[in-house]
């Protein structure tokens, strides 16, 4: 069973106000909406040919969810009435795993597509999902400190600026609640695809930046899984990851990088460009609670080295 939100709350993206104010600093605004419409359509087409990353965890995974999820063991022993949103997260897989764990799920994507994935495994497993379609810069169909934890795999890059994203999490989320995300590396968006002499790959791309990502100037394998075909990225500094969210009230607990590295792959492959550039990292933060050393927007103090 899914339960949309009420029609006022669940408008399209398109007609959403996309200016809303952003921490200083950063913007996103009605110049963005092409980006939107772009980066929707690729994940349309994504859940119409059954992607891999649109694809429902397996009876296995169900069996024992809050394994399948939580490897790191960053959610506890269980999450059973906890209140979950699944930010960014659409294709049929993060919200069901989180509902088989208990939880009360709601999910959102920019994706209508991806979303009918959600509703398609909700209903074949008998979950009770909330469902939202809209930008993850622009959360405003939810509540004030709605959620205990909000999880968000890999989106970001999909906006110009993540500082809007943190702020609207922090405001979902309430206060010691629990926010993991995993992004893109800086680094991995950088390099190359294809290897130089001697077995490197070069770093192709400025690190300081304000526009996309260039796309991969091939179609290998490894392309095809680190970057969407079709979608407008960009890179975002590990400044704007890491001290964008403490300056929007979070305290990170905990960072990994997943392995995905082996050694003696060929070169150019996904596994051999990981010992050189790490794809992702995961991201382990808590709302702070007032009376703390509070780090909003409006009232953060930058270090400069």
């Amino acid at each position: 069973m899914t339960t949309p939100l009420k029609s006022a709350q669940r408008t399209a993206y398109l007609n959403k106000g996309l200016g809303k104010a952003a921490p200083k600093g950063e913007t996103f605004g009605m110049n963005d909406e092409p980006i939107l419409r772009t980066n929707q359509r690729v994940y349309d087409a994504m859940a119409a040919r059954r992607d891999p990353l649109c694809r429902p965890a397996t009876d296995e995974e169900f069996a024992q969810p809050l394994r399948a999820i939580d490897q790191a063991g960053w959610l506890g022993e269980s999450i059973v009435g906890q209140r979950v949103l699944c930010l960014a997260a659409g294709g049929g897989r993060q919200s069901s795993l989180y509902a088989a764990a208990g939880a009360e799920v709601t999910v959102v994507d920019l994706s209508g597509a991806m979303l009918d994935l959600d509703r398609q495994v909700a209903a074949a497993r008998g979950f009770s999902l909330r469902i939202l379609q809209t930008s993850m810069t622009d959360l405003s169909g939810l509540n004030d400190g709605e959620f205990d934890i909000v999880i968000q795999p890999v989106s970001t890059c999909y906006v110009p600026s993540v500082g809007p994203v943190f702020a609207e999490v922090a405001r979902v989320l309430r206060q010691g609640g629990l926010y993991i995300s995993q992004h893109k590396q800086p680094v991995s968006l950088q390099a190359g695809m294809e290897t130089l002499h001697g077995g490197h790959y070069p770093l192709r791309h400025r690190y300081y930046r304000d526009t996309p990502v260039p796309p991969p100037d091939t179609s290998s394998a490894a392309a095809k899984r680190l970057r969407e075909q079709g979608a407008v990225e960009f890179l975002h500094r590990w400044e704007e990851l890491i001290g964008g969210m403490c300056r929007c009230g979070f305290v990170i607990e905990d960072l990994i990088e997943p392995l995905h590295a082996k050694p003696d792959m060929p070169p150019g492959s996904f596994a051999d460009r990981a010992t050189f550039a790490p794809p992702y990292v995961r991201i382990k933060a808590r709302r702070q609670c007032r009376g703390t050393n509070d780090s909003s927007p409006h009232t953060a103090r930058k270090l400069i080295l």
